[in-house]
C-alpha cells in the first residue's frame, strides 16, 4: 500500500530544532506539505522558520491546497488583518487528509503530530489514515534501522531550544 507522510507543524519544528529534518524522507514516503500548516511555519521570522522553508521548498513532493488556507487567505486580503484562529493547521489537516482518502482510498497516510489535542478522539481521521506522534516515529525509526538513535534526536532538539512534547501515539504496547 503506498504510504504519503503528512506532517503537522510540530514535529518539523522539532526536528529543525534536532537539525533532522531529513528525517521525515527516511521511510521513503513521499512528504507532502498543508499549505496552512506551510504557512503557519513560514509566516513569521522564528528560530526554524528559514530552515524549515527551505527544506519544503526542496523536499515536499506536493502542497496540498485547502479550502482553510484560501478562508484564511481571504479573510486577509478582506480585513487587512485576520484575528489569530487556533487550530487552523490541524483543521487544514484533517481536510487535507479526508480529501485524500476519498481520491486515493488505496493510499495509507500517515499525520505526523506532537499535539495531545489531536490524540483525543476528536481529531478524526480516515480509516486508511493514522496519526502518529514524533516520539513514536522516531522509535519507528530506529526499530526499521533507519537511525542508529531516537533518543539522539530528542536529545538534539531539547539542546537546541526545543520543549518536546512527552506524547507516545499510539501508546507504546505493554
Amino acid at each position: 500500500m503506498p504510504t504519503l507522510l503528512i506532517p503537522d507543524a510540530s514535529p518539523l519544528i522539532t526536528l529543525a530544532y534536532a537539525e533532522a529534518l531529513d528525517l521525515l524522507c527516511a521511510p521513503g514516503w513521499p512528504v507532502w506539505i498543508v499549505d496552512m500548516v506551510r504557512h503557519e511555519l513560514t509566516r513569521s521570522q522564528t528560530p526554524t522558520s528559514a530552515r524549515i522553508g527551505h527544506w519544503i521548498q526542496h523536499n515536499a513532493k506536493q502542497i496540498v491546497r485547502t479550502e482553510t488556507f484560501l478562508h484564511h487567505q481571504s479573510n486577509h486580503l478582506q480585513q487587512g488583518f485576520v484575528r489569530h484562529k487556533a487550530n487552523l493547521g490541524e483543521l487544514a489537516a484533517q481536510e487535507a487528509m479526508i480529501s485524500l482518502a476519498r481520491m486515493q482510498p488505496g493510499d495509507r497516510i500517515v499525520f505526523l503530530f506532537e499535539d495531545h489535542r489531536i490524540a483525543r478522539a476528536g481529531f478524526v481521521v480516515p480509516q486508511n489514515c493514522m496519526k502518529i506522534s514524533t516520539r513514536a516515529y522516531l522509535q519507528f525509526l530506529e526499530q526499521s534501522g533507519k537511525i542508529v538513535s531516537a533518543n539522539a534526536v530528542e536529545r538534539a532538539a531539547v539542546e537546541n531550544g526545543r520543549a518536546f512534547s512527552k506524547l507516545h501515539y499510539p501508546p507504546p504496547e505493554v
